[in-house]
């Protein structure tokens, strides 16, 4: 377990945002809270950031908002290079109360890679000030990508979703997973949507978009990933990934084989 960062500790409304640089391998870190909302961002490599709520998946096209005093944790599952930023409370105004992954654009991107090289301890009056309060309004305007991955605390449900953690590509209907939890259909299919806010369909999809991600991300070809996956095709694969981001997955800096 990695120990958390203290930078999220500090309070000091003349510093409205500070940074952080951290460059890790393979590792977990400790679940932890911070009183500044932060923005975890990684230049490079995918992370995963798991609240009680749910599970974030973050690849270096994108960034996950994290608001004061949310208990969070992050799961490198490779090498990343995370360039994070985090906002002090007394800036958090028109700012997002839940998590949250945002797509992160050139322009911010610079940004938080300049707030880094500033570092910590910039005077209260003069330009590094001055762009640290155009990070938070860049903050204010982040749009929303569809990588959340609700979870359940149902005991019915959550035997299904972890099960489909593990075996993503299982094809099973409701109907056999309803048998194997010892309920019906009808009633998992409401439990679902009751505790995840998503239908049975849409949370597997999203389960295997996440999962897809982050293989592609570590080098693995789009037509392994979609049969692995349980696509027929990778056509059929790349449908999927359109209708959940409205993109091709060469928007996210992967290699389509065509």
């Amino acid at each position: 377990m990695l120990p958390s960062s203290p930078t999220g500790q500090i309070l000091n409304p003349d510093l409205p945002v500070v940074s952080i640089a951290l460059d890790l391998e393979r590792e977990q870190g400790a679940p932890h809270t911070h009183p500044r909302a932060q923005l975890l961002y990684s230049i490079e490599g995918v992370m995963r950031v798991i609240t009680r709520l749910g599970t974030w998946l973050v690849p270096s096209s994108q960034a996950v908002w994290i608001p004061s005093m949310i208990e969070h944790q992050v799961i490198a599952t490779e090498a990343i290079a995370i360039r994070s930023i985090y906002v002090d409370p007394a800036w958090s105004g028109g700012l997002p109360a839940d998590c949250c992954v945002i797509a992160v654009s050139p322009l911010l991107r610079e940004l938080i890679l300049r707030a880094v090289k500033i570092g910590n301890s910039y005077p209260p009056l003069g330009p590094e000030r001055r762009l640290m309060e155009v990070i938070v309004d860049e903050l204010r305007q982040m749009q929303r990508a569809p990588l959340h991955l609700p979870m359940s605390r149902h005991p019915k449900v959550r035997k299904v979703i972890d099960a489909l953690v593990e075996r993503p590509a299982d094809s099973g209907k409701i109907e056999d997973w309803a048998k194997r939890v010892g309920t019906s259909a009808r009633t998992l299919s409401r439990l679902f949507v009751k505790e995840t806010g998503m239908s049975f369909g849409a949370w597997r999809r999203r389960l295997r978009l996440m999962e897809a991600i982050e293989r592609l991300g570590q080098g693995e070809s789009v037509t392994r990933v979609a049969f692995e996956l349980g696509y027929q095709s990778s056509s059929a694969f790349a449908a999927m990934f359109r209708s959940e981001l409205g993109v091709s997955p060469k928007c996210y800096g992967l290699q389509d084989p065509g």
